[in-house]
């Protein structure tokens, strides 16, 4: 199994930044991408980013061009860049590793959650 723990949200003003960090330990050497994903509330969850070991990345189209996912060499940890926050970037985001295990199929492990607050 891998463990996660964000780490970086708080209260921004809008046109801020962030730099959110999950950190993971255990069976880091198995995963195989990482990414965030963020729940408002009343709203559903939504992915934001996706990076995979090979590099392809994949954002919603709202924060393209605003948010940047990247992670160490050593993958033990991975961000979320946040540039240009908005009010409706305000949410609880979790970032997430998965795993393809040959026979097995895709396996997922998630963090705790961080408030990231975007208000003036």
């Amino acid at each position: 199994q891998v463990q996660l723990v964000e780490s970086g949200g708080g209260l921004v003003q809008p046109g801020g930044s962030l730099r959110l960090s999950c950190a993971a330990s255990g069976s880091v050497f198995s995963i195989n991408g990482m990414g965030w994903y963020r729940r408002a509330p009343g709203k559903e969850r939504e992915s934001v980013a996706i990076l995979t070991n090979g590099g392809k990345t994949q954002y919603r189209d709202s924060v393209k061009g605003r948010f940047t996912i990247s992670r160490d060499n050593a993958k033990s940890t991975w961000y979320l860049q946040m540039d240009s926050l908005r009010p409706e970037d305000t949410a609880v985001y979790y970032c997430y590793a998965f795993r393809l295990q040959i026979g097995v199929g895709l396996l997922e492990d998630w963090g705790q959650g961080t408030q990231v607050t975007v208000s003036s």
